[in-house]
């Protein structure tokens, strides 16, 4: 417990004679100076735009006033304000190109850490890719032994197919006449069975053909004699 005491007693010594050391700030980076450059840059932008303003307001004064020692008083305030912009459109160029080679560096930086990355990616895919093509099923005397055997199968199971769809004793010499005489005679026994089939049905179970429907309107009795509606013949009336 002594020892401990004593080492915490004299790291406070060596602290208090050579100071704590303080942990460091990182660096800015180069957005953080794009941005402050860009914020000093508006800043000067609007003090241009008030000089501008100025010098509109003398040069409206001096289009009021003649010629003399008024008018070359405002001139010369005129050409002090004048001088005063020069300087600090001056300095906007100077900003302004401070912001395009700090927007080139980001842009290299940039284009930096995506260069390692895509190349990080590249070995990892060729790792993986190499470890694949170890694999049996990559081998290319493998595949090709493999294709073989399966054009192989393909050949004996066309033969094997076409050996059990043989037909059994049919004769292989039949033409286009012979056909035409089979559907001819087949024509023949099926117009003969239907009409054995008409004389076994008995007369009073075949259907009787019924007469057509008339096709002008049938006329009443009365029309048919002459008469009236009320049955009287039209001649006994006249």
């Amino acid at each position: 417990g002594r020892r401990r005491e004593g080492g915490s007693r004299g790291a406070g010594r060596m602290k208090r004679i050579f100071g704590v050391r303080k942990k460091k700030d990182p660096p800015p980076s180069l957005e953080d100076a794009t941005s402050n450059i860009n914020a000093r840059g508006d800043n000067v932008d609007s003090k241009i735009k008030k000089l501008d303003a100025q010098l509109a307001q003398y040069k409206e004064q001096m289009k009021k006033m003649r010629p003399g020692p008024s008018q070359e008083a405002v001139k010369r305030r005129a050409l002090v304000i004048l001088k005063q912009k020069r300087m600090y459109e001056g300095q906007r160029e100077q900003l302004y190109q401070q912001t395009f080679n700090l927007e080139n560096a980001a842009f290299a930086t940039q284009n930096i850490k995506d260069n390692i990355t895509q190349v990080q990616a590249m070995k990892a895919a060729h790792k993986e890719f190499k470890q694949a093509f170890k694999a049996k099923e990559l081998d290319i005397n493998y595949i090709d032994n493999m294709q073989d055997d399966m054009m192989d199968m393909m050949d004996m199971t066309n033969e094997i197919n076409e050996t059990l769809g043989r037909a059994y004793d049919v004769p292989d010499d039949v033409d286009e006449s012979d056909l035409m005489d089979e559907l001819d005679a087949l024509e023949f026994e099926l117009g003969e069975e239907a009409e054995a089939e008409t004389e076994e049905v008995p007369s009073y179970l075949q259907e009787q053909e019924l007469p057509s429907a008339p096709s002008e309107p049938v006329q009443t009795e009365e029309e048919q004699t002459g008469a009236d509606e009320f049955g009287v013949p039209e001649a006994v009336k006249n």
